[in-house]
């Protein structure tokens, strides 16, 4: 279950019932008379909106152009003569040896990793099996690490405002004399009494001053 953070404002209730089809019977009979010792309140049921989010598909591929490179060495010359060594060593107009005309390399001197574009489409399948690559720099052979780059896109992208099956918003509880564990208690008898079209209640939170943060559940 995750945790959700809501603002209670004075004279509100949240309740959540163990059976969903409580809190949905309450909120479709939207107004109730509680009776609070003293007096008699009309108090009105609202569904509890959960603070606006926002749902969307995460299509992940393979990039058909580029590759990750990484344990790049750390060499004595510019950067830019690290990112030529790059494109040279990941030119090949053999097939089978991979790779092919580069079309940009994108090289980070610091975390010692770059990012190989090809200029053709499928070009970085050859190393989808390849996991090492041999890299000559000022007279040394290394070994690059390759991996592939995965492109993400997202999709049916949208806004939603969520609505809780379980718990219900309680509003226009009269201020009475009573004090907040009491005026508490009696709003909870009220509503897990079947004959109010109640039930069992799991939790139950009233603020009769000021407001607070309260979390539940969902």
């Amino acid at each position: 279950a995750t945790k959700v953070p809501f603002k209670l404002n004075q004279n509100q209730a949240l309740l959540t019932f163990e059976d969903e089809e409580v809190a949905q019977r309450l909120t479709k009979m939207s107004k109730h008379c509680v009776n609070l010792d003293s007096t008699t309140a009309n108090v009105t049921v609202r569904p509890f909106e959960l603070e606006m989010g926002f749902q969307f598909e995460l299509h992940v591929t393979i990039s058909g152009r580029k590759i990750n490179v990484s344990e790049i060495p750390e060499l004595p010359i510019p950067k830019e003569w690290v990112r030529d060594k790059l494109e040279l060593s990941f030119y090949r107009t053999e097939e089978a040896a991979g790779g092919g005309e580069v079309e940009d390399v994108t090289y980070n001197k610091e975390s010692g990793t770059a990012v190989i574009t090809f200029l053709t489409p499928g070009a970085s399948y050859n190393f989808v099996r390849c996991t090492k690559r041999p890299f000559c720099a000022e007279g040394r052979w290394f070994q690059l690490s390759v991996s592939p780059h995965f492109d993400l896109h997202l999709r049916k992208f949208q806004p939603y405002c969520r609505v809780s099956k379980k718990t219900i918003l309680l509003k226009g509880i009269p201020e009475v004399e009573e004090d907040e564990e009491s005026v508490q208690d009696m709003i909870e008898i009220h509503f897990q009494k079947p004959s109010n079209g109640g039930g069992e209640i799991e939790k139950i939170k009233y603020i009769s001053k000021g407001a607070a943060c309260v979390c539940f559940e969902e």
